[in-house]
């Protein structure tokens, strides 16, 4: 399923990144994503961590040591880590049943399959392997849904490989991010009718959008009933922004038109989007 845009001002091309989150306590924060996640360790200052794989940052840390969440207000539902084969999940997920990691669920996506997890501070995370993009349709039908996963399918892909889990596969990437938000419509009409996203499936609460035919980039949903915008300068526990890469200064510059902004300067752009969540559009120098 797909809409059309009124304007598009996304290219056919773009890329999930950084994910940037406030954590209550850096070190825990630190030790979790490193020891059981398997993230390297790619910048550390005081109050402030970066993450990766592969050397390609995906999660910023900053510490808010005072910090509550608010669970009213539009947030992260979850980030979604794209490993590169089910072997790299079946790695992951007998590293997950040896360290005693407790998993928040696991799913067949048809699609993909994920696993999902919180970190100490209640942040989702969700680790995946997409299927073949051929796999994707049946019969002209877009088969994202949610089945039971084949757990033990997916440990023996890990085990038959052979070798020691060593971290998360460094072909790692951010494959999408989902929101939790408490105005659908407001979401879609600034995603779908004014960025330019498709829209890949509908439900009653949620929509699941794209650009350049993925399965989604994007997810919005109002499930947890929250009642209270983003506020992206309020100390909590909560998503900072995440982001979206562009191929080119060119195509930057578009969007900051489009959105009434004046042109970057420094190569980035964030903006809130109507939920009051944080979008940085970046580029490449």
């Amino acid at each position: 399923m797909t809409s059309q845009p009124v304007t598009k001002l996304l290219p056919d091309r773009i890329e999930m990144g950084t994910v940037a989150l406030a954590v209550r306590d850096l070190e825990r924060s630190l030790d979790y994503y490193r020891r059981v996640i398997g993230l390297e360790l790619l910048e550390r200052e005081a109050d402030h961590a970066v993450l990766g794989a592969g050397g390609r940052p995906l999660l910023e840390l900053k510490a808010h040591a005072n910090a509550e969440r608010d669970r009213q207000a539009a947030d992260l539902f979850h980030f979604a880590l794209l490993v590169p084969s089910r072997t790299a999940l079946g790695r992951q997920l007998g590293h997950f049943v040896a360290s005693d990691t407790r998993l928040t669920g696991a799913s067949d996506h048809l699609v993909s399959e994920a696993l999902y997890l919180r970190d100490p501070d209640g942040h989702g995370i969700e680790i995946y392997r997409d299927r073949p993009r051929a796999d994707w349709y049946a019969d002209g039908e877009f088969l994202l849904g949610t089945e039971a996963l084949d757990l033990e399918g997916v440990l023996e892909a890990g085990r038959a490989a052979g070798g020691q889990w060593d971290g998360i596969d460094p072909g790692t990437v951010m494959g999408h991010v989902h929101l939790e938000t408490l105005d659908l419509k407001r979401a879609k009409g600034f995603y779908v009718d004014t960025l330019g996203f498709d829209v890949m499936k509908e439900m009653s609460q949620a929509s699941f959008v794209s650009v350049g035919g993925y399965h989604h980039h994007l997810a919005f949903n109002t499930w947890g009933n929250r009642t209270r915008r983003a506020e992206p300068d309020r100390d909590a526990i909560a998503m900072r922004w995440y982001e979206i890469r562009l191929p080119d200064r060119a195509a930057l510059d578009r969007v900051a038109a489009g959105l009434g902004s004046d042109a970057p300067r420094d190569g980035w752009l964030e903006v809130p989007d109507p939920n009051g969540l944080v979008v940085r559009f970046t580029a490449p120098a």
